[in-house]
């Protein structure tokens, strides 16, 4: 990890168990290395640091770039592993960049949905992560997160430091054969296989 990075990441860590008393469930299962996709459902703008600590190792974030506009902070993202995209429709030089972090060996978060849930509930998955899956065949690691939605809810400028937690499923692997076929009709296929995974996680009751 980069000195900015790993500043943001334990900066994150101390956020998320003193203010959120943030637990992850399952995090033995993610790969410690290798190409992979985080895909996890989206609530809320503290998802991308939870989901970051989530894991031991470094990974990638997509973020619209108006973010990159803002002093200080748009000097940052690049040292932060984020990848801008245009939040306005499909953004192909994004998801391309993240195929070539997938590509080299390196991990990524992504979210199917593609925006942040106004109620908290899962919405459709959209196709830029199955294009990603069948451009690389990157294992997958399905994630749920639970909270984030009452603790800063969209649309909302008030944080709630409720309990946060994220389930980690079972690794995904899909093969070549499992990409043949109609590219549309096998990115969506693929993204709502994912999609299924995240809906079918759980969160344990807390002792």
């Amino acid at each position: 990890m980069g000195l900015v990075y790993q500043t943001a990441y334990y900066l994150s860590r101390a956020i998320g168990h003193c203010c959120f008393d943030f637990r992850v469930i399952n995090r033995e299962v993610i790969p410690a290395e290798g190409p992979l996709l985080l895909a996890m459902n989206h609530q809320s703008f503290l998802d991308p640091p939870l989901a970051g600590i989530a894991c031991d190792r470094d990974i990638s974030y997509l973020a619209r770039k108006s973010l990159s506009d803002i002093p200080i902070l748009g000097r940052l993202l690049p040292k932060l592993n984020v990848i801008p995209y245009d939040q306005g429709g499909s953004d192909m030089s994004a998801i391309k960049a993240v195929i070539r972090v997938l590509k080299a060996g390196n991990a990524t978060v992504i979210f199917p949905e593609g925006t942040r849930s106004k109620d908290g509930s899962l919405q459709a998955a959209q196709p830029g992560t199955g294009m990603i899956v069948a451009k690389t065949l990157a294992p997958v690691v399905p994630m749920r997160i639970f909270g984030a939605h009452k603790a800063f809810p969209k649309d909302s400028g008030i944080i709630r430091f409720v309990p946060i937690t994220i389930v980690v499923g079972e690794v995904l692997q899909f093969s070549k054969q499992d990409c043949e076929g109609d590219p549309k009709t096998v990115y969506k296929k693929l993204s709502d296989n994912i999609m299924e995974r995240i809906a079918a996680l759980r969160c344990p009751e807390r002792e």
